[in-house]
């Protein structure tokens, strides 16, 4: 694959260099491959920590491993002591790219790949991998410019672990203060239906919000011969489950979304007893963040309804997950123009909303920022993969367009701030 030399301006920043050489391109694609042969989980990323912090560190830069004893912060540039609207000593508020660094716990279903994973029960299925990379080689590349006189503004990077786990390490990571100085903050996420080469974008919410619900039900239990005189356990969890999400969708406005889907029910041992405990548990999405904060009660209200109509006693946790990622119209647009100076406006697509949670959603509740989708599908590829499936694989020319999306992105909030 070529790179460019050289590139274009953006507008009145410093002039964009060339962003990866040969040899850049293939370190990345090499770390890339060592992190998909090591996934780790989430909050377990010790390895992953441990080799992110070691290239940073040979690229004399300091970074910091947070608290929790997993993932890393990086400055590029002194950022300095922060005022207390949280903007920089030099007044100018600092860009921030973020990082999600765990795997999944499901198996590497590739079985002719040389760098498939060496941990059973274990994948990249989601393409931290490429994540991590993307906003490795751009803290390269930016710290080269920052030796060099040619970085206008500090930039953080921000190696964030256990997105995967709700209500995801973000959490933790702005508790560690990962945000201070911070005036926007940037990410990508792979997408396996979009070309390598390309990204897609959409102002406003890009992704839903997503909660983990679990229900336990309770009866005195009896004969099936006589389900009139005990509550009909089974039938009370049937209920449950069709009826609920009929109930939801008639107490928000349904442009909202939200939607409460089940992914397991279980009770009883025998066909001729009917069971005294029962357990479901599955997720409520939304796509309205309003809607969102107003959910844990009209479910819970919906699902007690159900149960109580049926005699059944219900026990339930509510476990809140991540609001959507809003993406911030300047943001967006500052994601558009950096792909569009170093690829043209025909490589930006315009994307859907999703389903999917993703916990980037933490930090636009705090700062403004975007995320963009990464093509990382093969041109003309006709196979169809999709995220959390244990095939899940990248074209690796992808890691480019991050690293040119980062670094010209990066230069542009310098230039504009």
């Amino acid at each position: 694959m070529s790179r460019e030399s050289e590139a274009e301006s953006p507008g009145d920043a410093a002039p964009l260099p060339g962003i990866l050489s040969e040899e850049l391109f293939a370190e990345l694609v090499a770390f890339r491959r060592d992190l998909h042969m090591h996934p780790e989980l989430g909050n377990q990323e010790f390895r992953t920590t441990a080799v992110i912090k070691a290239r940073l560190e040979k690229a004399g830069l300091r970074p910091r491993v947070l608290g929790i004893g997993t993932g890393l912060v990086c400055d590029i540039g002194d950022i300095g002591d922060t005022g207390a609207d949280g903007s920089a000593a030099s007044g100018t508020p600092v860009l921030a790219l973020r990082a999600d660094i765990d795997a999944l716990p499901i198996p590497d279903a590739k079985s002719e790949c040389p760098y498939r994973s060496t941990v059973p029960d274990r994948a990249h299925a989601c393409g931290h991998d490429v994540h991590t990379t993307v906003v490795l080689g751009a803290g390269l590349v930016l710290a080269r410019l920052h030796r060099e006189g040619r970085l206008p503004r500090p930039v953080r990077l921000v190696f964030q672990p256990a997105e995967e786990v709700l209500p995801g390490g973000a959490v933790d990571a702005i508790a560690a203060g990962v945000l201070e100085g911070v005036g926007g903050i940037l990410a990508v996420h792979c997408d396996p239906r979009v070309d390598a080469g390309r990204i897609g974008l959409r102002q406003g919410p890009i992704t839903s919000a997503c909660d983990r619900l679990e229900v336990a039900l309770d009866g005195p239990g009896g004969h099936t011969a006589r389900p009139h005189l005990t509550t009909d356990l089974v039938t009370a969890a049937a209920r449950v489950v069709t009826d609920v999400p009929a109930v939801v969708g008639r107490r928000v406005d349904t442009r909202a979304g939200l939607a409460v889907t089940w992914g397991r029910i279980e009770s009883g041992h025998a066909p001729n007893v009917i069971p005294q405990h029962a357990e479901l548990s599955g997720t409520v999405r939304c796509l309205d963040i309003e809607a969102w904060r107003t959910a844990p009660d009209i479910v819970v209200a919906a699902i007690d309804e159900v149960a109580n109509l049926h005699g059944a006693k219900s026990e339930i946790n509510y476990v809140r997950g991540v609001p959507p990622v809003v993406n911030a119209p300047g943001m967006t647009e500052l994601l558009r123009d950096a792909q569009t100076l170093r690829r043209g406006a025909a490589t930006v697509e315009d994307t859907e909303q999703s389903l999917g949670g993703e916990d980037f959603s933490w930090y636009l509740e705090q700062v403004p920022g975007a995320l963009a989708r990464l093509g990382v599908r093969t041109p003309g590829e006709r196979t169809v993969r999709d995220l959390h499936q244990g095939d899940f694989d990248a074209d690796e020319s992808a890691i480019t367009v991050g690293v040119e999306l980062f670094t010209a992105a990066a230069l542009m909030y310098a230039a504009d701030a």
